[in-house]
């Protein structure tokens, strides 16, 4: 009989197996990466695009056109594309990243001759109508009128301005950007980076070579060749800054914290994510212990590591009580101070260790969660060997190669520091 009283023995998870794609390629040169799965008749079927040509004085170019792109063609209105999406039973989406944006159809396969011709016509052929981007800009600065005010958001807007700047990945929006958005801007984006020789299709679900067929029937010609540039940037570590936007009337500040750091290409990436993990990257970690469970500042606060194409970071966000903020400040810098100074104990990483296993085997709940594996790594610019290093590094760091990387990596004194309410 099962004794409820005893506590289940923790066994590590010994393997994580990977479904890997097929890749093939449409006439035109789009690669296609398939990741198979018959059980189900659904398939899910992504449409993804580098961002391109930056334009400091057009920062809402791309972001606009991945709202905008399924408000109407020169064929179908916005309504009648999604009445006949939604006919079929399939959901069509629209996405925007740092480094990509992408057009997502989930669909039955027995459906994909009748809504691909749909996605072919928006990823091809669309308007943007100027009512549909008028509505968009008024409804957006509304949205950025309420958001201005909420301190986390602030912070998390301050942040990366100060460690990014003025690129994509860090530029200040106001409401003047949405003034100045113009329909022939969003065309000349769109057909810029909506192209096929711009393009990556990655499919994943039920996918067999008829559909492939049909795929490239539709996507595989007919659809113009761009000359746009990949978006590029370089940002280098700078000295530490303090930003901080009193608020008297806060009962909360927000704190956002960190650094620019490495992305997923280096070699001590799976390193740096063992680290934050321990320090603040779940419900156990020590930021978490401390500074909710112990000292009760705060419902909740993480860490972070964040892997873009052009960069990495690292960060650390709360929201506290206003009367707490410089106490728990100092608690922050406490923890990330005995990282450097103490070694960790077996137990803890051995917690860690069993943790970040479980997540990465129950992030692998089905065949969507496969794909979007590869896309971390094929957009890195990597293969299923980071896996494979990542994993075993998880396995067997030491908690004295920890140490050396929280002296390498957490370097406070360039840190920056934002805080809004007060402090």
């Amino acid at each position: 009989m099962l004794n409820r009283q005893q506590a289940p023995d923790f066994k590590q998870v010994s393997t994580i197996n990977f479904i890997e794609p097929e890749k093939k390629a449409l006439d035109n040169g789009v690669p296609v990466f398939t990741i198979y799965s018959g059980e189900q008749d659904l398939v899910r079927i992504e449409f993804i695009f580098e961002n391109v040509n930056w334009k400091l004085d057009k920062p809402l170019q791309a972001i606009a056109v991945s709202s905008l792109i399924n408000n109407g063609t020169n064929k179908l209105t916005s309504k009648q594309i999604a009445e006949q999406i939604d006919f079929y039973g399939a959901f069509f989406q629209t996405e925007y990243l740092q480094d990509q944006s992408s057009v997502t159809l989930y669909t039955l396969n027995k459906h994909l001759h009748s809504v691909l011709p749909i996605v072919k016509d928006v990823v091809s052929e669309s308007q943007f109508p100027q009512h549909e981007l008028d509505i968009y800009i008024q409804n957006q600065k509304q949205k950025l009128q309420v958001n201005l005010k909420k301190n986390d958001i602030l912070a998390r807007k301050e942040f990366a301005h100060a460690l990014f700047g003025d690129t994509a990945y860090g530029v200040s929006i106001n409401a003047e950007h949405y003034d100045a958005l113009k329909r022939a801007d969003l065309i000349e984006y769109f057909k810029a980076a909506y192209a096929p020789n711009n393009c990556t299709i990655i499919v994943s679900g039920k996918f067999e070579a008829a559909s492939f067929n049909l795929l490239n029937d539709i996507f595989g010609k007919d659809w113009e060749k761009s000359n746009a540039v990949k978006n590029s940037f370089n940002f280098t570590t700078t000295e530490k800054q303090v930003i901080y936007t009193e608020k008297p009337e806060a009962l909360q500040s927000a704190i956002r914290i960190g650094q620019l750091a490495i992305n997923r290409k280096h070699k001590d990436f799976s390193g740096l994510q063992i680290l934050n993990t321990v320090l603040g990257g779940y419900f156990g970690s020590r930021l978490m212990n401390n500074i909710r469970e112990d000292k009760g500042y705060t419902y909740g606060i993480g860490s972070g590591i964040s892997s873009l194409q052009e960069a990495g970071y690292l960060f650390i966000s709360t929201e506290v009580g206003a009367d707490v903020c410089a106490a728990a400040l100092t608690e922050i810098y406490k923890e990330i101070d005995t990282l450097k100074n103490e070694l960790i104990g077996e137990d803890e990483l051995n917690l860690v260790r069993n943790y970040m296993l479980g997540s990465m085997l129950g992030s692998l709940e089905n065949v969507f969660s496969h794909a979007d594996k590869f896309k971390n790594i094929y957009f890195s610019g990597l293969d299923y060997d980071y896996y494979t290093k990542y994993i075993e590094k998880v396995k067997t760091i030491t908690a004295g190669e920890l140490l050396a990387l929280a002296n390498k990596y957490l370097t406070t004194e360039s840190f920056t520091e934002v805080v809004i309410g007060k402090k």
